[in-house]
């Protein structure tokens, strides 16, 4: 790893254990199919996804996976490798790690873990997501969970604070055929995007990247 990304890793280790800028930076690209509580219910469920970083070409990437289409509220999404909490898991971590293993077969340990970013409730699934954010420096050999994951999408970290690669696009949610929602995006190529959830919390990271990126590192 380069200098300069080693650096950037360490600073956003450090800028993770700190206050978060939370929810109001994730609504700057909510797209909510259902309105957000005033509380996350009792009978939540917990689930917990990685934000998986990685050196290519002299840059830092994001992994993101394309889900299979599979009828569920997220059919055919775009987001993060991750899924909800199992009774042998230990925590979220433990969690999450298994997850990335069982979806996209990189065998993350605890130590390649950031930090986490902000616990996003979704409404119409019930789940409460706890994100975390991991660098990998392993060779990326994907094998990919057949019935969950359709494919994997690299994409360089410096996309998503380049306004030109936001818009707003009109979507017919799988678990609400009859509803279209205006909502914000991040573009990608070859015409994918990315947007509710997932959006909503890479929009929490975005925050990070842009204070990191100043002068005076926010």
């Amino acid at each position: 790893m380069n200098h300069s990304l080693l650096m950037f890793k360490n600073r956003l280790a450090l800028r993770l254990s700190q206050n978060l800028p939370g929810i109001p930076a994730q609504e700057r690209m909510s797209g909510r199919v259902v309105a957000a509580p005033e509380s996350v219910p009792q009978d939540h469920k917990a689930s917990a996804v990685v934000c998986l970083l990685f050196e290519k070409a002299g840059e830092l990437n994001l992994l993101l996976i394309e889900s299979s289409k599979d009828g569920s509220p997220h059919s055919g999404q775009i987001g993060f490798p991750g899924g909800r909490k199992e009774e042998a898991d230990d925590d979220l971590m433990d969690t999450a790690l298994r997850e990335t293993a069982e979806e996209v077969g990189i065998g993350l340990r605890r130590e390649h873990f950031l930090g986490a970013l902000t616990p996003l409730y979704i409404p119409v699934s019930n789940f409460l997501v706890h994100p975390f954010v991991a660098f990998f420096e392993g060779e990326r050999r994907y094998r990919l969970s057949a019935d969950e994951v359709a494919g994997v999408i690299e994409v360089p970290l410096s996309r998503l604070t380049d306004p030109l690669h936001k818009s707003r696009r009109r979507i017919r949610p799988v678990s609400f055929p009859k509803m279209v929602l205006n909502v914000p995006v991040y573009n990608l190529e070859g015409g994918a995007f990315v947007w509710g959830a997932t959006a909503m919390m890479l929009s929490e990271l975005e925050v990070l990247m842009t204070e990191l990126e100043k002068p005076d590192g926010g």
